[in-house]
């Protein structure tokens, strides 16, 4: 047996994964609901002005980046992705919405969000604190 490092993952083996993936749900009575999602925000001039990521797995969606240009922050559009995230998926069989952030990043933008903090990893730096959130969907 050889152990590979790949710096993006071919398409056979996203197959395995995604085959692999559905049959241990279908085995234990699961759905799957895999699907990943990119919400860009652009101005008039198609310039991106912010991003949002993620994946929905079985009855959650879950945001893995979200990244807003330093000179478009406090103007709305980071809550104009998540809200975007949202209406995409409620009322689809997903029960919430969770992420992660550091201390660094924006755990209080998340809260003005409606997330609620499920728990903190402490790190000996406080700005790299592992925030764990979720949302109701």
């Amino acid at each position: 047996m050889n152990i590979k490092r790949f710096d993006e993952v071919s398409v056979s083996v996203g197959e395995f994964i995604n085959k692999e993936f559905s049959e241990y749900g279908t085995q234990n009575e699961v759905a799957l609901n895999y699907d990943e999602f990119c919400f860009v925000a652009e101005d008039e001039d198609g310039s991106i002005l912010g991003v949002i990521t993620g994946r929905t797995t079985y009855n959650e969606v879950h945001v893995v980046d979200l990244i807003v240009s330093h000179e478009c922050r406090k103007g709305g559009i980071g809550s104009r992705l998540v809200s975007a995230v949202e209406n995409a998926y409620k009322g689809k069989g997903f029960d919430k919405i969770t992420l992660t952030t550091y201390g660094f990043q924006a755990p209080d933008f998340y809260k003005k969000q409606g997330f609620e903090l499920e728990f903190v990893r402490e790190d000996k730096d406080p700005k790299l604190s592992k925030y764990f959130f979720s949302k109701k969907l």
